[in-house]
């Protein structure tokens, strides 16, 4: 019997959903998960909505999993409380290298007594998530709770694009059940921006990202969850029926498989000794990353062992905590001053009695804004916590209640700038300068943003001498760094014929500069290093950028109407003109994007790094990649061309062998590079 008309297009619209759900998800993989799209927004957005109108109009075809339910419903009532799988349990920890040597200790006496293999992960500081599967469908989302009861957050957690909906994979590989824990981060990034939203909505701002995340995820409407921007690392099978897992470094390559994003700067197959040097190396790279971590985590990898050695009530015997040392501590604030930055912009600081926080010397701590000052009630001579986080300026967490204490007079804002003595303006909750380039502050922290390592890198130029150069009146612009000569660096502190000779050389070989870098040292306002690059990239040449409207920035990947507002006024103010054009007439050349596309040596070569290069950092052998036309990306796969092979190269070595992609040496690399240079 033939089917009617209706059944035939509901049969061919059931087709072309599947179709579009398969396509959409591969893609979400490559944009969330590894981190390298392979179409354009615009693609993506057709797929998409074509999906969207089918669903709309066969609504009987609409199934939990498909992408169009990362963000629905309305807001809850509350939260329900769901069982956990297998207990959360926390892990022992410990700061001292002595207390780590006897887990590895233990654990040799209760195994058979040779030196056991570990995995080490970074220890993210997020919110623990279990995520519950069945038949490779997301059926619930509980947060940790007490280990063995958390909240059902599956609506919030939905609108995580790094969160797998159904999971990859054949139906042969997908496990009937399957109970993965993983860590909702926020990036750094997005945690200055959500606070810096805040701020000018005058609410109160996250004392840290992992605050955020938390905050995040236990909102009742998942439509403000989606707007957060978390991302979820998968790090534990925590339950599986339907297939066998032997080590943890198998469940790492499995949640991979099966389209988790798992970190990767996991170290898979080590003993102590390195485990305790995997932990000193990421401690001293830690604000290096885009992320918070507090530690990293040494398992036992072997699986079955792991099982027989068991728990105790609170933590498991085969993992172990390494924490990093404190990054808080309490001082007094000796003084309050006011510094006026490069956009005129009045930041309060907290001058503080010099305190080590994580074997960094901290004498100064901001206070973000006058109304901050205020909310926070912080006065001169209080005693207050202190955070550093990154290598942003550390900032006061909150005063320290001294009972009985007779504190000094509350802290007001000036009226006039420090710098200048000009009327400030206020746009609450911030104050500005309006004197821009005749502020000497403003200019002082422009002509800093300008050499810095993103913008044209004048090595030599520093803040003591920039200073200088105001002070004796030899500059009155960015323009006029271009213009200065040996004789006019003599009368300078510290300087001499050679020292003289080798900041003029180095300004003229700045002054040829790519225009992304030009971009980021102009200081457009809320453009940084990687939004100049998408700038560049997207609209060519430096005239292309100038004379694109409002609407024309806003289409730029990554950018948002308000960047694209403020770019726009700032592109096109007078002074921001005169100043290209002061450059130009003083020597500056653009590199432009548009003049290097498609005729360099690696153009089109994706290059993922692992281990530590000897002859340069990972980030100089990056830049020279990215020079030469070709990408960089942070994971493996497919995309893939090279996998250049440091010193203790990770995962991505193994990952590299199991997907056939060309391993390179450092010496085999730097051929390359010479090769393509000659």
């Amino acid at each position: 019997m033939r089917k009617s008309g209706k059944a035939q297009d509901i049969t061919r619209a059931q087709r072309r959903i599947e179709e579009l759900r398969e396509d959409i998800r591969h893609h979400d993989n490559l944009y969330h998960v590894l981190d390298q799209p392979s179409i354009a927004d615009f693609e993506y957005d057709h797929l998409y909505q074509e999906l969207v109108e089918l669903e709309r109009t066969y609504p009987e075809l609409v199934t939990p999993d498909s992408p169009t339910q990362r963000v629905a419903g309305q807001p809850r009532a509350g939260f329900v409380e769901v069982e956990h799988q297998a207990p959360m349990l926390s892990l022992d920890s410990s700061d001292a290298e002595e207390q780590v040597r006897q887990f590895d200790t233990r654990l040799r006496a209760q195994l058979d007594g040779s030196a056991p293999d570990y995995v080490v992960e970074p220890k993210l500081d997020g919110l623990s998530i279990e995520l519950v599967y069945e038949d490779g469908r997301l059926v619930c989302a509980a947060t940790r709770g007490n280990g063995r009861v958390g909240e059902d957050v599956t609506p919030n957690v939905r609108t995580i694009g790094s969160v797998p909906l159904k999971l990859r994979g054949k139906s042969t590989a997908v496990p009937r059940r399957l109970s993965v824990r993983g860590e909702a981060v926020m990036l750094l990034d997005e945690f200055e921006q959500l606070n810096a939203r805040l701020t000018r909505e005058d609410k109160p701002a996250f004392a840290n990202p992992r605050n955020a995340a938390a905050g995040a995820l236990r909102q009742l409407d998942p439509n403000v969850t989606a707007k957060r921007r978390l991302v979820l690392y998968a790090y534990e099978v925590m339950l599986l029926e339907g297939a066998v897992l032997g080590a943890q470094s198998e469940a790492l390559v499995a949640l991979r498989g099966w389209g988790f994003k798992v970190n990767d700067l996991i170290e898979t197959g080590i003993q102590i000794d390195a485990a305790i040097e995997f932990h000193h190396d990421l401690e001293s790279r830690r604000d290096d990353l885009d992320y918070e971590i507090d530690g990293v985590v040494i398992k036992l990898d072997d699986l079955a062992a792991r099982e027989r050695l068991g728990a105790t009530a609170h933590h498991p015997r085969g993992a172990f905590a390494y924490k990093f040392q404190p990054r808080r501590e309490v001082s007094e604030i000796v003084d309050i001053v006011v510094q006026v930055g490069r956009t005129g912009k009045l930041t309060p600081i907290a001058m503080l009695r010099p305190v080590d926080i994580g074997g960094v010397t901290v004498a100064r701590a901001s206070l973000h804004n006058g109304e901050e000052v205020a909310r926070k009630d912080i006065r001169v001579r209080d005693k207050v916590r202190v955070q550093r986080a990154g290598d942003v300026i550390p900032y006061v967490l909150e005063r320290v209640d001294e009972k009985g204490k007779r504190r000094r007079a509350k802290f007001k804002m000036p009226r006039e700038c420090p710098s200048c003595g000009t009327q400030i303006i206020s746009r609450l909750p911030l104050d500005f300068c309006p004197n821009t380039l005749a502020c000497p502050a403003q200019l002082k922290g422009r002509i800093k943003h300008f050499a810095s390592r993103n913008g044209l890198d004048i090595r030599g130029l520093g803040e003591r001498t920039v200073e200088q150069l105001l002070e004796l009146g030899l500059v009155k612009s960015v323009a006029d760094i271009l213009s200065l000569t040996a004789e006019d660096l003599l009368p300078l502190e510290g300087f001499a014929e050679l020292s003289a000779k080798n900041l003029v050389e180095a300004i003229g070989r700045s002054s040829r500069v790519e225009l992304a870098r030009f971009l980021y040292a102009l200081g457009i306002p809320e453009v940084g290093a990687q939004t100049a690059r998408d700038l560049a990239q997207h609209f060519g040449t430096l005239d292309s950028l100038l004379s694109a409207t409002e609407a024309e920035l806003e289409g730029v990947a990554g950018i948002g109407p308000i960047i694209a507002l403020a770019a726009h006024d700032f592109l096109h103010s007078s002074n921001t003109i005169e100043s290209i054009e002061a450059l130009k007439q003083r020597g500056l050349q653009l590199i432009e994007a548009e003049a290097r596309a498609g005729d360099l040596p690696l153009d089109g070569v994706t290059f993922v790094f692992t281990g530590s290069l000897e002859s340069m950092a990972r980030a100089a052998a990056e830049e020279r990649v990215r020079a030469l036309g070709g990408h960089t990306g942070s994971s493996v796969s497919s995309n893939t061309d090279f996998v250049v092979a440091g010193s203790k190269a990770g995962s991505k070595y193994d990952q590299a062998v199991q997907l056939e992609i060309t391993v390179l040496s450092e010496a085999e690399f730097l051929a390359m590079l010479a090769e393509s240079t000659s």
